[in-house]
């Protein structure tokens, strides 16, 4: 239930079984993990400033660490010290915490806003609820954006996910995200594997060998990004001719940083990202993270979020409410990777064959990127 300020004195909110703790005994300050850049900016912008503007005395800080999100939760509930109240994670990772413990499980629709017509938050979050322990916020992509003025005089700009693999054609550096999810898929894909056959393939040894000798054909032209803003930037410097990144960092750097760049929608990697709560929390800090998680996910504020950068919300109701541009007043749907226009040839990745697999698979890359 999303408390409000008159019901601050009065309100308990039972946190943990046998547990209860006043509204007013709440945490009064936390630490959100996110991605930083153009992302946390628009989680900051349409979520934490709002929700601090309605709760005085409440503090937050950001941690930029979601792509370690997985280590350092290990790391942290072996030392018996969590420091995170809420964690921004892609669906695969949240389900991994979720079976090893470390991500507190969820009563959706007793821990989460109902939509204003009154549709339960598990039927308006419908099947993007992935795990027990997940609240999604955001469909995205991860896909291309190339340098419009790099591409060689006379020939035709990239405009399949297969172009990054032609360094005859498109000669130059390319940014790729330090991992094998993505990378072994558009690998396989663009070595001729049908995209049904992706997964099947990629789970034997032959397939491993072979999505890796495809990225061999371009490994010493690549720069490894683990954050996400690192590929526009290395954009907007020249330093790469194309990249990989999220849809809303590249909608960021063309679209309000004026950039050079072009988007490649070709095969562009579907994912969701959300919040999961750390399992093992005090009280108090539980309970000041689902109050922010109820107001943080409700229809309003996700549509809020679509105003600062080219995600979709993640629930049904918020999508009606998706308008222009905080800023810029452009319409925000054509920009999304679900409009139809860039929506004709996308790879559905399997975030729980990742969730199954990824350990296994990060081994096997992080060898063939040392060697």
């Amino acid at each position: 239930m999303k408390l409000t300020k008159t019901l601050l004195a009065t309100t308990v909110l039972t946190v943990a079984a046998g547990t209860a703790v006043t509204a007013q005994d709440m945490a009064n300050s936390m630490t959100l993990v996110s991605w930083g850049g153009a992302y946390q900016d628009s989680q900051d912008k349409a979520y934490l400033q709002p929700y601090l503007a309605d709760n005085g005395g409440v503090s937050a800080t950001w941690d930029e660490s979601s792509a370690e999100a997985v280590a350092k939760l290990r790391a942290m509930n072996e030392a018996g010290n969590v420091t995170w109240d809420l964690v921004d994670v892609v669906a695969s990772d949240a389900m991994r915490l979720c079976d090893e413990g470390l991500a507190m499980e969820l009563d959706h629709d007793e821990d989460l806003a109902a939509a204003p017509d009154g549709t339960s938050a598990s039927d308006d979050f419908g099947n993007l609820i992935v795990s027990d322990c997940f609240v999604p916020q955001i469909v995205y992509s991860t896909t291309f954006g190339y340098r419009t003025d790099m591409v060689p005089e006379g020939v035709e700009p990239p405009s399949s996910v297969c172009d990054v693999f032609d360094l005859a054609k498109y000669p130059g550096k390319r940014s790729l995200q330090k991992r094998p999810i993505d990378n072994m898929e558009w690998a396989l894909y663009c070595d001729g594997v049908a995209k049904e056959d992706i997964y099947p393939t990629l789970g034997t040894d032959a397939g491993v060998d072979q999505a890796l000798a495809k990225l061999d054909t371009i490994k010493d032209q690549v720069v490894w990004w683990s954050a996400g803003a690192e590929t526009p930037q290395l954009l907007a410097d020249g330093e790469v001719v194309m990249g990989s990144t999220y849809n809303g960092r590249l909608f960021s750097a063309i679209a309000e940083q004026n950039q050079p760049i072009g988007m490649l929608w070709d095969m562009q990697s579907f994912d969701l990202d959300g919040w999961i709560i750390p399992a093992g929390l005090s009280p108090e800090r539980k309970a000041r993270a689902l109050d922010y998680l109820n107001f943080a996910t409700d229809t309003q504020r996700l549509a809020d979020q679509a105003k600062y950068i080219s995600y979709g919300p993640a629930r049904a109701s918020s999508a009606p409410l998706v308008g222009k541009h905080a800023e810029l007043g452009i319409e925000m749907a054509p920009h999304m990777p679900t409009d139809p226009a860039n929506a004709t040839n996308v790879h559905t990745y399997d975030y729980e064959w990742w969730a199954d697999n990824r350990d296994d698979l990060d081994a096997k890359f992080q060898a063939w990127l040392a060697k």
